[in-house]
């Protein structure tokens, strides 16, 4: 299933939880890493691990390394509404396999956030991991690490690094969070511009963005519309070159057509 929106919720706030996933988001997770500080954390997973015991729900661990790495996986082992573990700060292919073995067969489909220069430069090997489900751009971490702002420009390099990486892989791509929660707007614009890059989705930091990035993935009647006049007329050909309004219509352009009608049926 695409993902086109991952709404995250404090670990240490599990009083929040119910109304995240109330929300409308494709994918509810629960935050053990940045979205709990360091005395919340054994509280955080408890509470955690009790909610997706019986609730669908993400939850994104903390990272290799640290030290509630083990005691998350552990927690975490064969809880049943587990929808997908993620790995923060992932920086080499070897992280996702350790995650893999640790979790044990028939574990939740795996995700990985990518922030840091180290990460972006394995991107292509972190991506292919066998197992691996979904890649996070972990935008603001990534532009502390190579010292730039979070600017369009100063990002510009690793999105495009990332999508080719996912594409080649055959695995989603969400995009950082859009930081302010007050412009609506600026939501909407900045998602489209991902999404014409190439991204799946967007990770969301508040309820009421979720609303803003499905209008922004999701496709319009008139596209949807042109969606299927162009597979009609590529069968009409029988595979042969053919015209839609005075544009060729070729084999990219009907698996372009066919995504738009994908998405359109996950909306």
């Amino acid at each position: 299933m695409i993902h086109r929106s991952l709404l995250f919720v404090p670990g240490a706030r599990p009083e929040r939880f119910e109304k995240a996933l109330a929300a409308g988001a494709d994918v509810t997770c629960i935050d053990l890493e940045d979205g709990t500080p360091p005395q919340s954390k054994d509280e955080a997973r408890a509470a955690t691990a009790a909610f997706v015991a019986t609730r669908p729900a993400a939850v994104r661990i903390n990272g290799v390394g640290t030290p509630w790495f083990e005691a998350d996986v552990e927690a975490l082992k064969g809880v049943s509404g587990l929808t997908l573990i993620m790995l923060p700060k992932a920086e080499s292919a070897d992280q996702v396999a350790l995650l893999s073995q640790k979790l044990g067969p028939d574990h939740a489909p795996l995700w990985v956030v990518i922030e840091s220069a180290e990460g972006l430069k394995n991107a292509w090997d972190i991506a292919a991991a066998p197992g691996l489900q979904g890649v996070l751009f972990g935008g603001a971490d990534y532009s502390v690490d190579i010292g730039s702002d979070m600017e369009w420009d100063a990002l510009a390099y690793a999105r495009g690094r990332l999508v080719a990486a996912c594409a080649r892989a055959g695995v989603q791509l969400l995009d950082v969070p859009f930081l302010d929660v007050r412009d609506p707007d600026g939501l909407i614009a900045a998602t489209r511009r991902v999404r014409a890059m190439g991204f799946t989705g967007r990770a969301c930091i508040h309820p009421d963005q979720v609303k803003g990035v499905h209008e922004a993935l999701t496709p319009t009647p008139a596209q949807v519309d042109h969606a299927n006049k162009v597979i009609e007329i590529f069968k009409a050909a029988e595979g042969g070159p053919a015209l839609l309004n005075g544009k060729l219509i070729d084999l990219p352009i009907l698996r372009a057509a066919e995504r738009v009608l994908d998405t359109a049926k996950r909306s």
